[in-house]
């Protein structure tokens, strides 16, 4: 059995795409798979059972790059491709069987959006593989028994980022010890270009409580948010990683639209500005250009903070 699972660039999508495929791993245990999957976001398959390649997708003008994945697949015989991307490639690939996202619908959870391509009455929730290797780096790296508080302060618009220094307050208010989370260790995640954007975070930290997880791969990341209690961070793939990866996820919106990403599972929850997002984006103002201020002003510390306490004691009793 041999499986082509062709999904998106983008860390959060991807994410998002994996219970489709993970359902194709219930429906064909065994099977070979290969992955083609943008560069940001390829790494996150290292440790999917069965993985026979991941290609990479670099994009290249006149949508050429399209033609270089066909290039690399058309001579195989698949037994299952799935188009994530709605690319159209697969009609022109041997396989018995096609998945392909069709049209876009924004009324909906991307989730929902994409678990069409199945026949499946519920959506499957997103995955995130590890394996020994990486399992034995985030134990390394986040002691046992440590409380772990994990933030993604950075997003891949400026428009959408909370505040860089409300994250230093939110930490120093969650980790007090009257805090859910007193002297906790901190998790701190984002992609290597954004360091710089957050160096002031960072140097508010005590750094001997500091784990230090910018520029990591997707997968060592993962297997450290498995050993945390609690996720804080914009809405950004990131964020999705935690979701998916099985820790409490609070996400954090302003100018993208909640109904449409937030963190999706029993143990999520999302908090947006009073504003809501067709208020934001609808303004004479908005600009959705980069390097503009920030769209997240109005959602107050002391909103987060409640829904992350909330959310940190959602099931458990309080005494």
């Amino acid at each position: 059995m041999r499986i082509l699972f062709i999904t998106s660039n983008r860390i959060g999508d991807a994410v998002l795409s994996n219970g489709v495929l993970q359902s194709m791993l219930e429906q064909y245990p065994g099977a070979k798979v290969t992955v083609a999957a943008g560069s940001v976001s390829a790494s996150l398959y290292e440790a999917i059972p069965g993985l026979e390649e991941i290609i990479p997708i670099t994009k290249l003008k006149h949508h050429a790059h399209w033609l270089k994945l066909w290039a690399r697949c058309f001579a195989k015989r698949w037994d299952v491709v799935v188009d994530m991307r709605g690319t159209g490639l697969s009609y022109f690939l041997w396989t018995k069987r096609r998945l392909v996202t069709s049209s876009k619908d924004d009324k909906v959870h991307r989730i929902v959006e994409l678990s069409r391509v199945l026949d499946s009455v519920e959506p499957p929730s997103p995955v995130v593989w590890t394996d020994d290797i990486h399992d034995q780096k985030s134990v390394q790296m986040v002691p046992k028994g440590a409380k772990v508080l994990a933030i993604g302060p950075a997003a891949n618009w400026s428009g959408k980022q909370w505040p860089v220094e409300r994250f230093s307050q939110l930490i120093e208010r969650l980790t007090a010890k009257d805090g859910i989370l007193p002297e906790a260790r901190l998790m701190v995640l984002a992609a290597p270009h954004e360091r710089k954007q957050i160096q002031s975070v960072l140097s508010s930290l005590p750094k001997e409580r500091v784990i230090d997880l910018i520029g990591h791969d997707l997968v060592t990341a993962a297997a450290c948010l498995k050993r945390s209690d609690l996720f804080v961070g914009n809405d950004s793939g990131l964020m999705h990683l935690a979701a998916a990866a099985g820790v409490k996820t609070l996400g954090l919106f302003g100018p993208s639209p909640e109904w449409r990403y937030h963190p999706w599972g029993a143990d999520c929850a999302c908090v947006r500005t009073p504003e809501g997002y067709y208020e934001i984006t609808h303004h004479p103002e908005f600009d959705y250009s980069h390097g503009v201020n920030s769209y997240m002003e109005s959602l107050t510390l002391d909103m987060v903070v409640t829904a992350a306490e909330e959310l940190y004691n959602r099931g458990k009793e309080i005494p």
